[in-house]
């Protein structure tokens, strides 16, 4: 190929009559360049895209790859060609499928339906794939298939196809791991999702995702059952408490609701460590303004997070509670603990605060009891 980018009959020449394989590639390179940098006249563009159309099926894999790569990228690269080398096999096929714009949905649907893994992770990984594909990616494609569409940003991915992988991969750490990761999920598989984790994972659930107050609640404290009061005192449990409470700060998930059920079961550290948070206060600070014997210090710490004044009054309560119980070692002692703090709020404040903590900490109640009947 000239310098100045024009095709060259020279070069023509040397693509029909080489029979060297690496030497038609780098001739096939050229052109295809020329083509990919828009540097070709109309004829000349027309007489490389005819040199393309035989090229599809040059018998030599490096040939056929060295046009697929580098006429990937083209955008108004014909149909024709397009289709050709993304129906080839993957070697050829995967940089068409991952990257050409020239490839219609209706195209990628026809591979999905007849080649291999290889081919439907290539579409897997496109920038963008849409609400239809993703859904036929899920209902044929295998495992390293579907956790490929999952690890893509740019696919499009509806409630149902996340449930449809649920169903079928839910238990395959290489699927559920990229879907925890994703900056969007549905709150209905955030909530499925937590039971399928590893601990590492519903740890990401709880602190990127929405989920209901209650279960959040829950799977937080469920994860820190061994720094509850009178338990782990040390500097490592504490470490990952602040790192716990920073993340949920940062993806505006640390709300004031999760911050009282905490207290309400007990978790005084998990609230002053969050207030500390809230209030850019020093934790030995916040404890000694959330101990002011005359309550002002919890009132002036509440106003600096902007806690609602509703809730000021059920944490002042809480912590009245936790002051006067704790922990006796004996066996259930945390849910004798925690039942006589939610009974005191729930006797102190009767209908005085939302519906929404009131049914939390009934639920809490009865989750008690029942399992105390059980162990009877």
């Amino acid at each position: 190929m000239p310098n100045n980018g024009s095709l060259s009959p020279a070069d023509v020449e040397r693509l029909l009559t080489d029979r060297s394989a690496a030497a038609r590639a780098e001739t096939v390179e050229k052109i295809a360049g020329g083509m990919s940098e828009n540097s070709f006249s109309d004829t000349e563009r027309q007489e490389a895209e005819e040199i393309f159309r035989l090229l599809v099926n040059d018998a030599e894999v490096i040939v056929r790859q060295t046009l697929a790569e580098t006429l990937k990228s083209v955008p108004d690269l014909p149909h024709d060609i397009a289709k050709s080398l993304a129906s080839d096999i993957a070697d050829v096929a995967t940089p068409m499928l991952s990257f050409s714009s020239a490839l219609t949905d209706e195209d990628l649907f026809e591979i999905i339906s007849s080649k291999s893994d290889l081919h439907q992770m290539a579409v897997a990984s496109r920038a963008a794939v849409s609400e239809a594909l993703s859904e036929k990616l899920a209902e044929t494609g295998s495992e390293d298939v579907v956790a490929t569409l999952m690890g893509n940003e740019g696919a499009e991915i509806s409630e149902a196809t996340f449930e449809k992988v649920l169903d079928q991969f839910g238990e395959s750490e290489k699927v559920n791991a990229p879907m925890v990761h994703r900056s969007k999920l549905p709150i209905t598989v955030t909530e499925r999702l937590v039971t399928m984790v590893s601990d590492k994972l519903r740890d990401h659930l709880v602190t990127h995702h929405d989920m209901s107050p209650g279960m959040a609640t829950d799977l937080i404290l469920e994860s820190r059952e061994k720094t509850m009061i009178g338990f782990i005192k040390d500097g490592a449990s504490h470490a990952e408490l602040v790192e716990l409470i920073d993340q949920l700060y940062a993806n505006n998930r640390l709300t004031p609701t999760i911050i009282l059920r905490a207290l309400c079961v007990g978790d005084v550290d998990f609230f002053e460590t969050a207030m500390a948070k809230y209030s850019n206060i020093a934790v030995a600070n916040v404890h000694i303004l959330v101990h002011d014997a005359g309550g002002n210090g919890l009132k002036q710490l509440c106003e600096k997070s902007n806690i609602p004044g509703g809730l000021q009054e059920i944490m002042k309560v809480g912590l009245e509670v936790a002051t006067e119980l704790d922990f006796d070692g004996t066996p259930g002692d945390r849910e004798r603990y925690r039942n006589q703090v939610i009974e005191r709020i729930l006797t102190h404040f009767e209908d005085e605060f939302d519906g929404e903590n009131v049914d939390y900490l009934i639920a809490k109640l009865g989750q008690s009891s029942m399992s105390g009947s059980q162990a009877a």
